[in-house]
């Protein structure tokens, strides 16, 4: 759920992971570590390419993802069924897209394009500047009918507009957008109307999703504290950019208020979803991993308390959700030791029995 955001399969990559990917012993499940106590029966949906951030459909038959296959030079929006069956895309073809999700009635899909723009790629991130993340201007919000057509836009901003997803009951859409001159949150009615700000302190605020009931949300966030680490992210924002080194959970109420600090790792910490309780939150972080490279899932409570890691695969496991049902998570990983022709662990998604 970069969301909106080039993924972050690693810290020192554009997409995927920058490291060669580690190789099972012979008589070891590639896609199951005996540690993962939590996840049962996992299976893997796509093989091949880079595919990540796998949500939902309300009914729990399909899921709709962002995938870089057939050829194609950067990520578009797919649908398929939920045992990775009849995979199609359901975005133009054109420019680069993310961040896709069903409407809450499962009629129409949601996601981010540069397609307006240009129909080709925009151009990879500067990385002598370190590792970063491009906020594309380009980027503006879609809906579209489940097959892609009926192509409508709900955001016209000369600045980066994306990482939308809905509130169950279908009534709001929150967002990130630059066009305030920060990163921060937003929501606003199906149609683009009635935009209403959330956050205001300085920083990177994205990713956010509404708890099951619809009254919460949670967030990753960048905070940068003394005047030079403020100064340094204006002027990367001046220049489309921004740094992903540190980024922590945050929970508040739906309209913003009374916003907290779940996590205070000093990690890279993203993809927070919460539990159909609404009282714990899945997430990907890089906490465990002293070079940063390395991400698993963890639960947090959203007080901050009872940190558990779910996963241990050496690579990359990240984008957690559960079904409508509660009863399966789907997540994007490096798993199963398949590496592409960089020789960089493939990102397939993954589908586990939570228990």
């Amino acid at each position: 759920m970069t969301r909106g955001i080039p993924m972050l399969l690693a810290l020192g990559a554009a997409a995927g992971l920058l490291v060669a990917a580690p190789q099972p012993a012979a008589d070891a499940d590639p896609l199951k570590n005996p540690k993962e106590v939590h996840l049962k029966n996992v299976r893997q949906l796509t093989f091949g390419g880079e595919n990540a951030e796998a949500y939902w459909s309300p009914d729990g038959k399909k899921l709709i993802f962002q995938s870089k296959r057939d050829g194609r030079a950067c990520d578009q929006i797919y649908v398929m069924d939920a045992d990775g069956s009849n995979a199609r895309m359901v975005s133009t073809g054109g420019g680069k897209t993310t961040c896709s999700y069903f409407f809450p009635k499962g009629k129409r899909i949601l996601y981010a394009s540069t397609h307006l723009d240009s129909a080709e790629c925009p151009p990879p991130p500067d990385y002598s500047k370190g590792y970063v993340w491009n906020l594309y201007p380009g980027y503006e919000i879609f809906t579209a009918a489940l097959d892609g057509s009926d192509v409508r836009r709900i955001t016209n901003n000369p600045g980066y507009d994306a990482e939308a997803t809905f509130a169950p009951d279908g009534s709001r859409i929150v967002f990130t957008s630059l066009r305030d001159g920060d990163l921060d949150l937003y929501t606003m009615k199906p149609d683009g109307s009635d935009v209403k700000r959330l956050t205001k302190d300085v920083g990177y605020d994205g990713g956010a999703f509404f708890s099951r009931d619809g009254k919460r949300i949670v967030w990753r966030a960048s905070r940068p504290k003394t005047d030079e680490e403020k100064a340094a992210y204006r002027e990367l924002l001046r220049e489309n950019l921004i740094k992903p080194m540190e980024l922590e959970l945050f929970v508040a109420n739906a309209d913003g208020t009374a916003a907290r600090q779940v996590t205070s790792n000093g990690a890279a910490n993203f993809g927070p979803y919460f539990f159909p309780d609404g009282k714990r939150i899945i997430y990907a972080s890089n906490v465990g991993d002293p070079h940063g490279r390395n991400f698993d899932l963890y639960v947090v409570h959203d007080d901050g308390a009872g940190t558990e890691q779910i996963t241990f695969d050496p690579s990359f496991d990240g984008f957690p959700m559960f079904s409508p049902n509660g009863r399966w998570l789907a997540f994007s990983s490096n798993r199963g030791g398949a590496v592409d022709a960089h020789g960089r662990g493939e990102t397939n998604l993954f589908l586990a029995e939570w228990r």
